[in-house]
């Protein structure tokens, strides 16, 4: 359903099972906007009310619990390589705002900006639903209703300092370069300060160290194989740059409790117990 696709719009109430149980789905940015609707988690700021417009972000890769069945609202899905091309600031803006470290981040809209943003919406929908829709419409729209999001998040939450703004940096360079950089010094060059510097920054806004974020997104990338593709768990190690299976092994051990193959296992018995491939 969504292995052709870069982006995908649709109704929540009309958002079918294939969809919500497409393996494609994880390659996605999602934006889920409720209309008139209580929040879908228990907000952590404090919001004017519980009950209303509710935009929801969840980044690629992120498992989430959000039950959005039955709700009132759209769902906006794409991928990164419709932003690809555009400023490097505003990626970092949009890596910001999806909060891209977590699971999901979450605004609240008000009437005057709801309007705003459903003006975007319409025609993105009016572009989007066109017989041979053009792509280089979609993204210019998706593009403004991004701006518009980040304008909002900017309202909600105070400007991000200095050491935000290297921490979505590094989080930019990490997703581009994990496969092949591992070490901290590589990062921080790049970044123009020390790596103990960038470990400091890092300790104090997410608690962990590059070499520890590092590992995540490798950890990460590894169930996505394990889930996704057909490989073995050999091939798998190879392709994320492990020589030696045994290491490789003890990595996963050490980093997510259990063994690939015990991973392997738990996702090959959720499929059968379930039929989808949604799992931690």
């Amino acid at each position: 359903m969504l292995s052709n696709k870069v982006i995908y719009i649709r109704d929540l109430a009309n958002c079918p099972p294939a969809y919500l149980d497409d393996p494609a789905r994880k390659e996605f940015f999602e934006i889920v906007w409720l209309h008139n609707e209580e929040a879908l988690h228990v907000p952590q700021h404090a919001f004017q009310t519980l009950k209303g417009d509710w935009i929801y972000l969840i980044p690629p890769y992120r498992v989430h619990q959000l039950n959005k069945a039955g709700k009132k609202g759209v769902l906006i899905s794409f991928k990164r390589e419709l932003l690809e091309g555009d400023l490097k600031e505003f990626l970092l803006d949009v890596f910001r705002m999806f909060n891209i470290q977590g699971e999901f981040s979450c605004l609240q809209v008000n009437e005057q900006t709801s309007q705003g943003l459903t003006s975007v919406f319409d025609l993105l929908v009016e572009e989007y639903e066109k017989e041979g829709e053009q792509l280089i419409m979609l993204k210019a729209l998706l593009k403004v209703f991004l701006l518009k999001l980040i304008e909002l998040k900017e309202e909600h939450f105070t400007k991000q300092d200095i050491n935000e703004k290297r921490i979505y940096e590094f989080m930019l360079l990490l997703e581009m370069n994990y496969l092949e950089e591992r070490a901290a010094e590589f990062y921080a060059s790049n970044l123009g300060i020390s790596a103990k510097r960038l470990n400091q920054i890092l300790k104090d806004k997410l608690n962990k160290t590059a070499m520890q974020l590092i590992h995540d997104r490798i950890l990460l990338e590894a169930k996505r194989q394990i889930i996704h593709s057909e490989n073995t768990i050999k091939e798998i190690a190879f392709n994320l740059g492990f020589k030696d299976r045994s290491y490789f092994s003890r990595f996963f051990k050490q980093h997510s409790g259990q063994t690939a193959q015990e991973f392997q296992k738990d996702v090959k018995n959720h499929v059968r117990e379930y039929d989808n491939t949604l799992i931690n």
